[in-house]
């Protein structure tokens, strides 16, 4: 296991921004790290990362513990904040060998390693530029090649598309897909198509708690809905759709002239588009519409922020799928 983090609390005088954590990424995977604004997620990356202590419970980083092995975890992960810290008055090539010297890359390595990173975050073409002179986009890249320049185990990217053009982001994207090959990567982002795309597993945070932990495969498969548009009177057709085998709930609503809308979920999450077809054309209703719409990772996202500002804030969000590791107890 490359990260554990096991009920890790971390407050600010009265204020607690990470509520009683627990989590874990196996070594390979690519999990993404959701949640709303102020949800806890920055701070959770600053603790993985050393940056800041935990207030209690326990963090490990490739079997390293933050707190007393704060070294060890550094030499072993690459960190991509979500402002990039960067010396404005050095040209991208000199900085990018001189964080490799920091980073106890051995000298014969270190060019090699710098140009590996001038491809794939694609700003070789600007190796000889000053960094104050660059775009947002192209520092953020700049920050991404720092954070793989010493061939890390584990990489922590919190908004690591952030100030990039589409063309930018896909290709951030796709390198993040192919480092996940041969990296642990936490993925933390506000855009969620991107996690859809990239990621193997989500953890979604809400006011400093794990609200839900899942992975993608499943999320799709969770809950399907048949979504029909059909024309005809809308008591004889919810009673049709609802008297079909398999059919647990319907619900309508107008369209307009004469068209009504029906959401139809189903036991089991069956697929009935064709038996529905067959029992609405059969009483000759035409069917303008039949889909089978699966749900969405935005779907889960807005489910538990919801959950979770309707809840008491002493009461714990329930989370789903969540593996603790018995061996870790808080300190």
């Amino acid at each position: 296991m490359m990260i554990q983090v096991n009920n890790v609390t971390r407050t600010y005088g009265p204020v607690v921004a990470v509520d009683h954590v627990s989590f874990e990424v196996d070594r390979g995977e690519v999990v993404g790290f959701l949640g709303p604004n102020g949800a806890g997620k920055t701070t959770t990356l600053r603790i993985l990362t050393t940056f800041l202590p935990a207030t209690s419970g326990i963090a490990r980083v490739a079997g390293y513990d933050v707190m007393t092995q704060s070294m060890q975890v550094r030499q072993h992960i690459g960190y991509l904040p979500e402002s990039v810290p960067l010396y404005g008055e050095m040209r991208v090539e000199e900085y990018l060998l001189f964080r490799a010297t920091l980073k106890n890359v051995p000298r014969r390595e270190r060019q090699k390693r710098v140009e590996y990173c001038l491809d794939r975050c694609r700003i070789r073409e600007v190796r000889r530029r000053l960094i104050g002179t660059l775009s947002r986009g192209y520092k953020q890249r700049v920050g991404l090649a720092d954070a793989m320049v010493h061939d890390p185990d584990i990489l922590l990217l919190d908004e690591p598309t952030s100030g990039l053009d589409p063309i930018q982001s896909r290709d951030t994207l796709t390198l993040i897909r192919e480092l996940g090959e041969q990296h642990t990567i936490l993925l933390s982002t506000h855009i969620l198509p991107q996690v859809e795309a990239v990621c193997e597993r989500v953890i979604i945070i809400n006011a400093g708690r794990v609200g839900l932990v899942r992975k993608m495969a499943e999320i799709a498969t969770d809950r399907a809905t048949i979504v029909t548009e059909v024309r005809g009177p809308v008591e004889a057709v919810t009673e049709v759709l609802r008297s079909t085998s398999g059919v647990v709930a319907v619900e309508s609503r107008p369209i307009g002239d004469g068209l009504f809308g029906y959401e139809v979920n189903t036991l089991n999450n069956q697929d009935l588009r064709e038996v529905l077809s067959r029992r609405l054309a059969e009483r000759q209703w035409p069917i303008r519409r039949l889909d089978l719409r699966q749900r969405k990772l935005e779907d889960l996202f807005m489910e538990v922020v919801v959950r979770g500002t309707e809840q008491a804030p002493d009461q714990p969000i329930e989370v789903t799928d969540v593996t603790r590791d018995p061996t870790l107890t808080p300190a």
